[in-house]
């Protein structure tokens, strides 16, 4: 994801989240307090489309705030229980308790209030203050001032206003007294009288009309996406099914509709800066949760098919058969960054190969095979750009911003400073990533095996060709990349734009394991390198080993923890054999989510207070991969692997058992609904496998 680049010199901060409650349901996201109130920081708000229709939502009681006492979030909700110290018994008790409650809607929010006394009968004058300034997601994230209040109208029942691309009403139940303050907010007052042992509730519902839809806007509606998965899990580490419990919860919230085709899903990025479908995360969040069904990609892969490159555009980075790096609503300027990407933006090296791989795993995984064959044309155009327009004349697939305006580094790790040398000095474009070589190792053999299956006769002699293409491209990598002197060799993370290999030691190597891209003696060491404590501490791998020059543990890619790229990095270490590897990486990630509340936020530091993690401060959470990522601790813990048109599942748990026994139910194959149970000796069984499959433990 792009950040702000510290070296700009510019006066404005990106705003921090890691002390916000963040909700989310669809193009939805509301930001708040720890009180529940909304407008006490820069990001707060509620936002609709990327635009903040709700910059201020606050409650008093008799002019006094709430003191916060408790709070959690989950998916759309988000509840806050608090204490009016002014009213009731005065002492340490909490006897007037005020528990709100927010829901977000596809239209909208709905704020539930309810005031209790627990000792005598209280009477007060509940104010509620709202107001929206329309600010778009980009300049909030610039961290720009607050704008100016779209100036409400009061209504006999609440009021609205107006944004630049959205009409905004609330409803108050019981009616309040409704009124217009000097800046243009809206004053809604409800008196209470609240008998003790009792409570009283007041219902706020805001909705949100758009004036003019946006290139990617879909319908808005009450109706959450569906996503029929099932999963449960009974473990003998109780903390796995919370984690799967809560993080599908979030990926579930964070769920759009294609606005070409409805019926078509994807995941959305991640709240509150990336919410909107992103190439290279929505493959990733999709591939990861593969096992509980192939509509999420199936969906995906459609939306991304949709808005595939067919021309050359420097600004927009697009190129034939190109898979788009996100889209937005509009432009996404961040002069703070010199960032001004257009509405559909390509800067990205690895989403057209991932996009590959995806189709070729959700086809293993029992997509079906109409579904396929309809998006075939749209791989033959892809592995055309891969193999024809990626690569440079070295036969590397690199990457450089020719627009001046676009992102400088375009890989998963695009913040500018990420890619470095062992001294912490910053490499120079163009770049060859290790990662985006591996991806396209495996995506061309992934597309030589589809085209053989299911279109070789329309295009004969292609598939053999993306093997060809494959093989050179890992000869390549094994000449070009190994650094290090004998018994310490490792691959760097990237080639520079002078032709020498970047020789920083980070995670980029842990995406090529399972690719294909290494032989079993370099996957071997590779693994060796990614458990060593400078890589792997306490809850993941790190983006930078301790000992390189530059390391930070809170750098946004330059030491810090990304909960799918350790998750990645696991599920390769098990792809090559190397099962009780990753399942100690697994355990460690399970460890963060438990310091996490459960919720996997976008990156964080490894330790920090007292031996824990401490948070990114402007991490996304929820955010798609991250949640996908407690699916990959499933199919590390059963060793899972589905072929459906090879009609084989395989379960090789690893020997450790890193979650003791484990019962999965839920797990899909094809249309099919397995569960599998592993028990403490590490025997496997297995219900609703279908007929004809063969079993490999």
């Amino acid at each position: 994801m792009e950040r702000t680049d510290p070296r700009a010199g510019s006066a404005h901060l990106q705003p921090w989240l890691h002390d916000l409650v963040i909700t989310t349901s669809g193009n939805v996201t509301a930001l708040g307090g720890a009180d529940g109130d909304i407008g006490g920081s820069p990001a707060q708000g509620i936002y609709v489309d990327d635009a903040r229709v709700v910059s201020r939502c606050r409650a008093t009681l008799d002019g006094e705030p709430v003191q916060p006492v408790g709070r959690a979030a989950l998916g759309p909700d988000s509840e806050f229980v608090g204490s009016a110290r002014h009213l009731g018994a005065q002492g340490p008790d909490p006897t007037v308790e005020v528990h709100r409650r927010r829901h977000l809607r596809g239209d909208g929010a709905e704020e539930t209030l309810t005031i209790a006394s627990r000792a005598v009968q209280v009477a007060a004058e509940l104010t509620l203050v709202l107001g929206g300034d329309g600010a778009e997601i980009a300049v909030v994230k610039g961290g720009r001032p607050a704008g100016v209040l779209g100036r409400a109208i009061a209504s006999p029942d609440g009021g609205t206003w107006t944004t630049s691309r959205h009409t905004v009403s609330v409803v108050c139940d019981p009616p309040p007294a409704a009124t217009v303050d000097a800046d243009g907010a809206l004053r809604l007052t409800v008196p209470l009288l609240v008998d003790a042992g009792e409570a009283v509730t007041v219902v706020l519902r805001v909705s949100v009309e758009r004036l003019t839809a946006s290139l990617f806007d879909a319908d808005a509606g009450d109706d959450a996406v569906a996503w029929p998965h099932e999963v449960s899990v009974i473990a003998g580490d109780p903390r796995l099914s919370r984690a799967v419990h809560a993080s599908l919860s979030d990926l579930q919230s964070l769920l759009l509709r294609d606005p070409r085709e409805s019926s078509d899903i994807f995941a959305a990025a991640g709240s509150p800066w990336y919410l909107t479908l992103f190439g290279r995360d929505s493959i990733w969040a999709a591939r990861l949760a593969l096992p509980l069904g192939t509509d999420l990609a199936g969906g995906t892969l459609r939306a991304l098919a949709r808005r595939q490159g067919t021309t050359y555009d420097t600004v927009r980075a697009e190129e034939p058969g190109k898979i788009p790096h996100e889209l937005r609503r509009v432009a996404y300027v961040d002069p703070n960054n010199r960032l001004e990407l257009p509405p559909v933006y390509y800067g990205t090296v690895d989403a057209t190969s991932l996009w590959i791989c995806l189709l070729h795993d959700a086809w293993r995984w029992g997509l079906p095979e109409e579904e396929v064959r309809a998006l075939l044309p749209e791989l033959r155009s892809a592995a055309r750009w891969l193999t024809d327009l990626a690569p440079g004349d070295d036969g590397l697939l690199k990457y450089v911003d020719h627009s001046g305006t676009g992102l400088v580094n375009q890989g998963w790790k695009d913040s500018s400073d990420s890619i470095r040398w062992r001294d912490g000095q910053v490499a120079d474009a163009p770049i060859a990533l290790i990662e985006a070589q591996a991806y396209a190792v495996e995506a061309a053999r992934g597309a030589s095996a589809l085209l053989e299956a299911l279109g070789a006769e329309e295009d004969p002699g292609r598939a053999k060709e993306l093997r060809v293409f494959a093989d050179r491209l890992s000869v390549i990598v094994r000449q070009r990349f190994w650094v290090g002197a004998d018994g310490e060799r490792y691959p760097a993370m990237a080639v520079d734009g002078h032709g020498a290999a970047v020789t920083g030691l980070g995670s980029n190597m842990g995406h090529g394991l399972g690719t294909g891209v290494f032989s079993a003696e370099e996957a071997a060491r590779v693994t060796v390198v990614l458990t060593e404590p400078r890589m792997l501490g306490t809850h993941g791998i790190a983006t930078f080993a301790t000992d390189n020059g530059g390391f930070n543990p809170l750098g946004y890619h330059t030491g810090s923890v990304w909960t799918h790229d350790t998750a990645i990095c696991a599920l390769g270490m098990l792809r090559e054999g190397h099962r009780d590897q990753a399942a100690a990486v697994a355990l460690r990630l399970l460890t963060a989510a438990e310091a996490f509340d459960y919720r996997y936020p976008e990156l964080f530091a490894d330790t920090g207070v007292l031996g824990e993690p401490i948070p990114y401060p402007a991490s996304c959470r929820p955010q798609a991969w991250s949640a996908a990522s407690a699916v990959a601790l499933l199919t590390i813990a059963l060793g899972l692997a589905v072929d459906v048109p090879n009609r084989t599942v395989t379960l090789r748990p690893p020997p450790t058992l890193p979650f003791g026994p484990i019962t999965v139910h839920g797990i899909r194959v094809g249309e099919a609904v397995l569960t599998v149970s592993v028990d403490a000796t590490g025997v496997v069984t297995t219900d609703g496998l279908p007929d004809g499959f063969t079993l490999l433990t």
